[in-house]
């Protein structure tokens, strides 16, 4: 089709690494895996793999939709974010010399489950970002773990020795780059350094686990704003200036009456 064809184009002239282009589980979505590298130069290919998305999209009468659940009752479109940490030698952390699997692996799961919930804001920055989290969606409800399991919000992929690692799937489409990877990296980190222990890794379904992810943007807005860890990780600065803009689109989206409100209230109340 034109569109893929100018777009994979696009992606070559851009140096964007790209890898395994399928149709995606909901209606219309497509999924396109970007190769793994230094964390701030793929958040560079993930901005420029958006923004050639939308203007080509547009010079073909389409638009390229970032939204996290751009429509009721299909599945979200997420932004999943495969971390391994290497040391000065290149060789991944998360492995033994041996071939088995380190402690740090576990250390930085647990960093991510004790963190990432006082960090949502950055993973989930929109309104919309919260109705893609529904149980049986393909979305994660909580922040347990467990290996190859896709039910769960973190998953160990099967995989050999160097390229050992977790995929947070988390983050929504509507993500920043920048700030999701950052949030994953801070809170994993904080984890390694504390050498926290992670729950057990989950064998059976994860949405039979509770829903502890925030349900709504106030919800996440008001765990960042207060949080000490936040603020050390990122900064007064950065929090206080990032939470005061959510603060704005949350008044904002407010103070609109939705259609719902007025198909389902109007002729009852």
């Amino acid at each position: 089709a034109p569109f893929w064809n100018e777009f994979r184009d696009a992606c070559r002239t851009l140096g964007i690494a790209t890898d395994t282009w399928i149709h995606g589980v909901g209606a219309t979505q497509y999924e396109i895996n970007l190769l793994h590298g230094d964390a701030v130069a793929v958040a560079d290919q993930a901005f420029l793999f958006k923004y050639a998305a939308r203007e080509i999209a547009l010079k073909h009468g389409l638009n390229a939709v970032f939204m996290a659940k751009p429509i009721a009752a299909s599945a979200g479109s997420s932004m999943h974010l495969h971390i391994s940490v290497v040391d000065a030698k290149g060789d991944n952390v998360f492995s033994l010399p041996d071939g088995s699997e380190s402690p740090r692996l576990g250390h930085f799961i647990a960093g991510l489950q004790t963190f990432l919930p006082e960090l949502m804001l950055m993973l989930a920055p929109n309104v919309n970002a919260y109705r893609r989290y529904v149980s049986g969606s393909q979305a994660p409800v909580n922040l347990q773990w467990g290996y190859d399991n896709r039910t769960t919000g973190l998953r160990v992929p099967a995989s050999g020795p160097a390229a050992r690692r977790v995929e947070n799937r988390v983050a929504g489409a509507d993500a920043n780059p920048y700030l999701a990877m950052a949030a994953s990296l801070a809170a994993g980190l904080k984890g390694l350094q504390a050498q926290l222990a992670p729950s057990a890794p989950l064998t059976g379904n994860g949405y039979d686990s509770a829903h502890s992810l925030p349900r709504s943007m106030e919800e996440a807005l008001q765990k960042m704003q207060y949080s000490a860890t936040a603020r050390a990780l990122f900064g007064d600065s950065f929090v206080t200036g990032y939470c005061a803009v959510k603060a704005l689109e949350w008044t904002s989206f407010q103070s609109e009456i939705s259609a719902w409100e007025r198909r389902f209230l109007l002729p009852q109340v």
